[in-house]
């Protein structure tokens, strides 16, 4: 069984040292801040954040950050790889919930009642950063630019979770996988990264389970896509996208 690594504590530190693994933790040395919830924040409030960031914390390939019934205790931003969030029906099945790539903060979960409601697990090799709740809570009061990024991630998760809802209530099979696909380009060019070309993390079952959809489906869509010019396909890697045909087929503006 995977172990989740969501107890992590912070270390004691010696006063006047600064080690290598000090600076790497540091937000204002980080080269994805503005994507994450540092963005926006001045030098000083930079530097009380570094404060709050106890660890940077590897996760394997199919390790769990943490797992529905863990303790919360903090929120992890996920500063190398990528993740999926999911959810456990009372059958055993896995519902897939989210998909989450770098600069997103995983754990919002746990929030309401302490505990989290989901297993958080890495698709490949990932690195995320610590963030204990109580100091960052206790931070965000004092710097309104903080609190204000944690209030636009926890209504990102809210409109995320909406946005699910239309899909897997209203729209076909084909306007789902459209949407999908159109969603990760936007989230992938807000990155700095291709937005017609990237490598899909989760499997064909995975994106099934996410979309609401079988897995003979979701392969049946994408050899769909491909032989009508909509994309290419090659394994996990979707490049040469026609947005504007696959935003059409999505029934987006």
């Amino acid at each position: 069984m995977a172990h989740s690594v969501q107890n992590v504590r912070p270390a004691m530190q010696a006063a006047t040292v600064i080690s290598i693994r000090d600076l790497q933790t540091r937000c204002s040395r980080c080269g994805i801040r503005e994507m994450c919830l540092p963005v926006g924040l001045d030098a000083d409030a930079l530097r009380k954040l570094d404060g709050v960031v106890t660890a940077r914390t590897r996760v394997r390939k199919g390790q769990a950050v943490y797992r529905a019934g863990d303790a919360f205790t903090a929120l992890y931003a996920i500063r190398l790889g990528t993740c999926k969030t999911m959810v456990l029906a009372s059958d055993g099945r896995e519902q897939i919930s989210g998909y989450h790539l770098v600069g997103d903060l995983l754990g919002l979960d746990g929030i309401a009642h302490e505990r989290h409601e989901c297993h958080a697990v890495a698709l490949e090799d990932t690195e995320v950063c610590v963030m204990p709740f109580d100091h960052l809570e206790e931070l965000a009061r004092a710097v309104a630019p903080l609190q204000h990024n944690l209030h636009r991630f926890l209504s990102r998760e809210i409109g995320r979770e909406q946005h699910l809802m239309l899909m897997l209530g209203s729209m076909r099979a084909e306007a789902r996988l459209a949407a999908f696909l159109l969603n990760l380009a936007d989230r992938y060019r807000m990155r700095g990264y291709a937005s017609t070309e990237f490598v899909l993390r989760m499997t064909r079952e995975e994106i099934g389970s996410y979309l609401g959809l079988k897995l003979e489906t979701v392969s049946r869509l994408f050899s769909r896509f491909h032989a009508e010019g909509l994309l290419q396909v090659h394994a996990r890697t979707v490049s040469k996208l026609d947005l504007p045909a696959l935003r059409t087929l999505a029934g987006i503006c």
